[in-house]
């Protein structure tokens, strides 16, 4: 990987407050922290670049302080981990904001580090120092963050980020932010500070339960005739997507997932009832309606799931959701969606009842209520070949025969993706939505996730619309920058799509003409030359492609760049909303 190399830093020991900030983030283990620059935080990126030799964290360069979050939101989803981010004052902060809302609605952990300042105003420069300077900073994204702070001195500092690091990775996770005044980073130290040792600032272990609440939920899943899984926000770990298996096996009950979070238990096994989808399709709804008793792996919506299946609201199925979620519910955001009839609530990590569920289920000598299993075959991603119209399962249907056996991760897929067309094996197959649906995250999160898989044996794949990725595409310099493997496929119907649907279904309902739909959507006429941004960017391209025989050929040159490297963008041109 590309990294700048500062030159003759050798002899440079701790001598600013910033040094002693820099230190510390080097001993949490931030791999890479992620800025567009700013003088707020030159002290602290003079600390990282000349006292810790850029590295641990090294510097990403991005183009936008979107960009930056949404690059450490994608390496999170596939790690677990926060990777660090800086953002310029209140005007960098404010660029971070939708992409920190994205993160926190996706309950993943992002270390988001600030700058304000000088706090003492005796110490502003004129004019630029004073509009960069906020009362209370924090406020502008406190509604959605874990925790925010404001530190007053070194020694505050260093407790301020250790307790960010902690909380951040403490389920539920999500973003969290210091705000570093300049004068403090710039402030001469007498002698080296004292960094604290974070072994001993880690994060609790998983939240379990009782075990008196494991036998009521064992003893509701043994006896129901049509038991039924929903895997929500679950772990990208390999031994977790084991336990959840075992556990449907133990009980024969039938699973239903979903798209806006990650894989959650593979779709061609025979107990996946229902392909996933961003909403409960057909199939999944009655699967759900069928079910005497649900559980609930941290669902996300649960309430608006079931108000789908039960329209009146009077939900016939016995409901157990584990989840602890509601530590982080609040008022500003309702991203805590409706409020679920539950028969049984328990605060606990998904990943951590599946096993303890498993070991009371197993001891008890007794097998769950034996559904009529489904069988499953793989995905039927199948082409229409069809001159001057790729659909999506084209899309999915050329990367099946392109890819084989190859494994993939499929960072994003655009609205709309077929559920018989998701083909999931294990968890790091597909990752999920953007959480927040805030347009524009795409690009980010796909070269954050694809830095995380760098050097695995995983190729890369982002499916973005076209809106996302103009929005967005800034972010892919950064991978061409600093080296990062990653194979773009545009599914470019030159529409904002889902805007256009919503225009015919308020068309319809009103009884005005559906054939309008398109005004103000359609991204056409001049259309964008999508490829020639990506290659602005410093990333290989082709397209736009309209035939199969074609989309064949450029995902086998893409697969071929990315195995070498290299950043490759394919515009498809897909069926027009």
């Amino acid at each position: 990987m590309s990294s700048e190399r500062p030159l003759n830093t050798e002899k440079i020991s701790m001598s600013w407050g910033s040094d002693a900030i820099a230190e510390l983030l080097q001993r949490l283990d931030l791999n890479y922290i992620a800025l567009n620059p700013g003088a707020s935080f030159r002290g602290l990126h003079d600390s990282i670049v000349n006292y810790l030799g850029n590295k641990n964290p090294q510097i990403l360069l991005t183009l936008h302080e979107e960009s930056a979050v949404a690059i450490a939101h994608g390496y999170a989803k596939i790690t677990g981990k926060p990777m660090g981010v800086v953002v310029h004052s209140n005007v960098g902060l404010m660029h971070a904001t939708m992409a920190i809302f994205n993160a926190w609605c996706d309950r993943v952990p992002v270390f988001i580090l600030g700058a304000t300042g000088p706090t003492d105003a005796s110490q502003r420069r004129p004019w630029i120092d004073w509009i960069h300077t906020a009362q209370d900073q924090g406020s502008l994204v406190r509604d959605y963050t874990k925790w925010d702070d404001q530190p007053a001195s070194v020694t505050a500092a260093c407790e301020s980020l250790l307790r960010a690091y902690q909380l951040s990775r403490t389920a539920p996770c999500g973003p969290v932010y210091i705000c570093l005044d300049a004068a403090l980073q710039d402030s001469k130290l007498d002698k080296p500070a004292a960094v604290p040792d974070p072994s001993r600032f880690k994060p609790a272990a998983p939240q379990e339960a009782s075990q008196s609440v494991l036998h009521q939920a064992a003893e509701l899943l043994l006896q129901a005739r049509r038991p039924l899984i929903l895997p929500g926000r679950v772990s990208r770990g390999q031994e977790h997507w084991n336990l959840r298996v075992r556990l449907a096996e133990s009980l024969g009950a039938m699973v239903v997932t979903d798209m806006k979070v990650g894989a959650a238990f593979p779709t061609a096994h025979r107990l996946h009832g229902a392909g996933p989808g961003i909403f409960l399709s057909n199939k999944a709804i009655e699967l759900i309606r069928n079910a005497d008793v649900i559980l609930s792996l941290d669902w996300v919506d649960l309430s608006g799931t079931l108000k789908q299946v039960w329209e009146t609201g009077n939900v016939e199925a016995k409901v157990i959701h584990c989840s602890v979620d509601a530590y982080v519910h609040r008022g500003w955001s309702m991203d805590y969606q409706g409020l679920a009839p539950v028969d049984l609530l328990i605060l606990a990590e998904s990943d951590a009842i599946v096993p303890q569920l498993l070991a009371v289920i197993e001891a008890s000598g007794k097998s769950g209520g034996k559904v009529a299993e489904i069988a499953r075959q793989e995905s039927q991603a199948i082409s229409k070949n069809a001159p001057g119209s790729i659909s999506h399962y084209d899309i999915a249907a050329a990367l099946k025969m392109t890819m084989g056996k190859r494994k993939t991760c499929l960072i994003r897929l655009p609205l709309g993706w077929p559920e018989d067309a998701c083909d999931f094996q294990d968890p790091l197959d597909y990752l999920g939505s953007d959480g927040g649906g805030g347009v524009g995250a795409g690009p980010g999160m796909a070269v954050g996730a694809a830095l995380a898989l760098r050097g695995s044996d995983r190729l890369p794949i982002a499916i973005l619309g076209d809106g996302d990725y103009l929005m967005g595409v800034t972010a892919l310099w950064t991978a061409a920058r600093y080296r990062i493997p990653l194979l773009i496929i545009l599914a470019d119907n030159r529409s904002y799509g889902n805007c256009v649907r919503h225009q015919e279904r308020v068309a319809k309902l009103r009884g005005r003409p559906t054939e309008n739909k398109w005004i103000g959507q359609r991204i056409d006429s001049p259309p964008v030359d999508l490829v020639a941004m990506a290659k602005a960017q410093g990333l290989d391209g082709e397209g736009p492609i309209d035939n199969f025989d074609d989309l064949l050929k450029a995902f086998s040159r893409g697969t071929e760049a990315v195995g070498k490297n290299r950043c490759y963008l394919i515009d498809v041109a897909v069926e027009t909303s």
